[in-house]
């Protein structure tokens, strides 16, 4: 069954806004995880804080995870289903092409579960591997 960002919303009990639809269209499009200036890019206006609070709201709200790649620019990428604002469930790794500069969810890599020693809490864990991806070994173009 094909995800319909109306649908993504409103099992997330959000409010359908323009910005909102057309932010889900670019993601459930994709392959990969997306920064938000690339976003920008897709819209032929769209005001950046706006476009901000948008991401931020969908990563509250389980919609979004940060895919951190090992690089300064945040990427997002959709969720799988069973996230919601109490938790996120998307504990795998992620994947950053060295030629291309995409980065890529590996949900079927699931990242391991860390015990922290005693005096230390974690609170985060991102499994990032780096390489060439599977485009740019075969040379062709993004």
């Amino acid at each position: 069954m094909q995800l319909r960002p109306e649908q993504i919303l409103n099992d997330h009990q959000l409010r359908r806004t323009a910005v909102r639809l057309a932010v889900l269209r670019i993601f459930l499009e994709a392959d990969e995880a997306l920064s938000q200036s690339y976003l920008e890019q897709q819209f032929e206006q769209v005001d950046r804080i706006t476009l901000y609070r948008t991401l931020r709201t969908f990563e509250q709200k389980g919609v979004i995870h940060r895919a951190l790649d090992g690089t300064d620019t945040p990427k997002y990428a959709l969720c799988a289903g069973e996230c919601n604002e109490h938790a996120h469930h998307d504990h795998h790794a992620h994947f950053h092409c060295d030629d291309c500069g995409r980065t890529y969810c590996l949900e079927e890599m699931v990242a391991p579960r860390f015990h922290a020693p005693r005096g230390f809490r974690v609170d985060e864990a991102h499994m990032v591997l780096t390489g060439v991806c599977k485009e740019c070994l075969e040379g062709v173009s993004p």
